[in-house]
């Protein structure tokens, strides 16, 4: 008999809320590739989006039609992740938390910082985990930088780090994401404008000032689709943040200024694709590969040279989420991470309408 499997606790059980671009393409594949995971319930109210659920995981997948009936049985389950619209957020992870059940909600975690802080606040009372997934801490290029700076491969002091998620999407796509309902949470500051702003400050720390641009500039648009913001770290370093649905030629993804070198990467991280492609992380194998003709370049005007991309590793926040339920250890991303990011989205929000600098306690 293997001792060890017997020894193994039974598989955390998780209910997924939601099941579009988030729910099918980021969560529920890697949970369902997580040791220490089992998905047992998907919430989803749309018939062809249950039917895909099965399809993808199984016929004998547990499907619900509405929240109430998995908070129903909220003794089945260890774990709630919440992918649903953003509108739903702080209402879907109150409930768990209040139902007793640690949450992972997708981001942005709520529409305003005092929202955000009372979900804090409640899972601190209560003793239960509440994590944000911001999985772009491990896309492969920010991996990579983050390796840069932490070796000082670039100096001893970073001047500036820039960093862009740029589309070119000049047609509207429609749905609660272009929405200008302010309920909605809607537009690219929130949408992709959370990554960039978790990545800067997981780099550099608290920003002491931000500055925004906003634009609305599709025709028929409501929400903004184009954004620029300025954060000045406390420790001195600027990073520059762009995100835009109209970038008819790219930018690079990153550039990074040091006092002894630069480093240069464009493209993008491939796991999203692969996981819309129906790849799936396999334990052993490896996940998140860059070819060779695709890594950054690091030097300087007369002498430059291409540095290996890191493996993307989206597989490793889900890994923490178990290490931390089961040993009480501090999630991948804490609440505190979380709401951090959302007091800067909201100056630059402030930023951008009164075209200023906002100058506020942002950590």
């Amino acid at each position: 008999m293997d001792r060890t499997a017997a020894a193994a606790p039974p598989p955390l059980r998780v209910g997924l809320i939601g099941y579009g671009l988030a729910g099918s393409v980021f969560h529920a594949p890697l949970i369902a590739t997580t040791e220490g995971l089992t998905l047992d319930t998907v919430v989803t109210a749309n018939p062809d989006r249950r039917a895909q659920v099965h399809a993808e995981h199984g016929s004998d997948m547990r499907t619900l039609a509405t929240a109430d009936e998995l908070f129903a049985r909220a003794d089945g389950l260890d774990l709630v992740v919440v992918a649903s619209p953003n509108r739903t957020h702080v209402t879907l992870a109150r409930r768990a938390l209040e139902a007793g059940l640690p949450v992972v909600v997708d981001k942005p975690l709520a529409g305003t910082s005092a929202e955000a802080q009372q979900l804090a606040s409640l899972a601190a009372e209560r003793g239960l985990l509440l994590s944000t997934f911001h999985n772009r801490r491990w896309d492969n290029d920010f991996r990579t930088v983050r390796s840069l700076v932490a070796d000082g491969a670039l100096g001893d002091r970073i001047h500036r780090f820039e960093s862009r998620y740029e589309r070119w999407r000049p047609e509207l796509k429609g749905g609660w994401r272009e929405s200008g309902d302010p309920a909605e949470v809607g537009g690219l500051l929130y949408d992709l404008g959370s990554h960039l702003v978790d990545q800067a400050l997981t780099l550099f720390g608290p920003a002491t000032a931000v500055y925004a641009e906003t634009d609305v500039l599709r025709p028929g648009a409501q929400a903004d689709d184009d954004a620029f913001v300025a954060l000045t770290h406390a420790n001195g370093v600027r990073s520059h943040l762009w995100m835009s649905a109209v970038a008819a030629q790219l930018g690079p993804r990153l550039r990074v200024l040091g006092s002894a070198a630069a480093y240069v990467k464009d493209g993008l991280d491939p796991q999203e694709a692969a996981l819309r492609e129906g790849a799936r992380p396999t334990p052993g194998e490896r996940w998140g590969v860059e070819p060779e003709i695709a890594w950054g370049t690091l030097g300087d005007l007369d002498a430059r040279r291409p540095v290996p991309t890191l493996d993307g590793d989206y597989p490793a926040y889900y890994a923490g989420i178990v290490t931390a339920l089961r040993e009480g250890t501090p999630p991948p991303v804490t609440a505190h991470e979380a709401v951090a990011t959302i007091r800067v989205l909201e100056a630059a929000r402030i930023s951008a309408a009164e075209s200023r600098v906002v100058t506020t306690d942002l950590a």
